[in-house]
């Protein structure tokens, strides 16, 4: 057994059963309808599915040798983790209009324009994955194998390309949301006339916990994407795995920043284990600028 494949298995393992509890609370309660949580049940699933994704690659690789299944589960992965990154971005435009555009935010034209963005984002994953399946892979040409066999040079650059260009729109979106963020604390300063030190605290907090999560994200897949397009097939084969590790660790940290930090979705963990809370319990709806 190779050692980075048990290790991507049990990072796919992880990444499962932490993302398959959030989509089990997000259905089960009611009360977690509102376009937030739809789009943190889109990442949910995704990355969920990127997590079976890993698994399967790695019973099929070991257990069932076949090229058609290694494309259908390379595939697989791709639309996955494609589809996690598409509703990375969804989030951050989500932020960025329910700040920008606050009295209207709540209404019936930004569901529709949530369910739009996710309807395009898992469209396009989808003929993501399907390329490699469809045709697109070197499985009859070495010559033309990337860094991740069986896929080629040409759509490793495409995903790579796809990966800098939604980086960018998140980092250009995130330095807007903190432009409007100290904004605000600014006309609330002049109102008051003064600063307050809390005003000061949410402020650092709310633009920490930004960079936080772009730097996470960043972290995350920036050292693989840059090494598809820079990468050999003829460098060892543990440079890839050294870069595609952390990029599967994303899916591990997208919950604990998206879900779990969340108090609605903590209240309904301790309904759905606990019995903690009545039936009667209040859920506020809160805005995907609360961080």
């Amino acid at each position: 057994l190779n050692p980075w494949d048990v290790m991507l298995c049990v990072s796919g393992t992880a990444i499962a059963c932490e993302n398959a509890l959030v989509v089990a609370i997000i259905c089960y309660s009611p009360a977690l309808r509102t376009p937030m949580f739809v789009l943190v049940g889109s990442l949910a699933t995704a990355d969920l599915l990127a997590g079976l994704g890993l698994i399967l690659n790695f019973v099929f690789q070991y257990v069932i040798r076949s090229e058609t299944v290694s494309l259908l589960t390379v595939g697989f992965l791709v639309a996955s983790f494609a589809a996690s990154v598409s509703s990375l971005l969804a989030i951050t435009v989500d932020r960025y209009l329910s700040l920008y555009n606050a009295l209207t935010y709540y209404s019936e034209r930004t569901v529709l324009c949530i369910h739009t963005m996710l309807a395009g984002a898992w469209g396009v994953s989808l003929c993501l994955g399907l390329l490699p399946v469809l045709g697109w892979n070197c499985l009859h040409d070495r010559t033309s194998c990337s860094v991740v066999r069986p896929l080629t040079k040409s759509n490793v650059t495409l995903l790579s390309a796809s990966f800098f260009l939604i980086f960018l729109i998140m980092l250009h979106l995130y330095i807007e949301i903190c432009k409007i963020v100290c904004r605000h604390a600014h006309q609330i300063a002049l109102q008051q006339h003064f600063l307050t030190a809390s005003h000061y605290v949410t402020t650092k907090k709310g633009v920490s916990t930004l960079a936080i999560i772009l730097g996470t994200f960043g972290a995350s897949w920036l050292p693989f994407a840059i090494y598809c397009v820079v990468g050999d097939p003829d460098y060892p084969s543990v440079y890839t795995y050294a870069t595609l590790l952390p990029a599967t660790y994303n899916s591990m940290i997208n919950p604990i920043i998206y879900a779990y930090r969340n108090q609605e979705i903590q209240r309904c963990m301790w309904v759905l284990f606990c019995g903690c809370f009545q039936a009667k319990v209040s859920f506020r709806s809160r805005s995907p600028s609360d961080v």
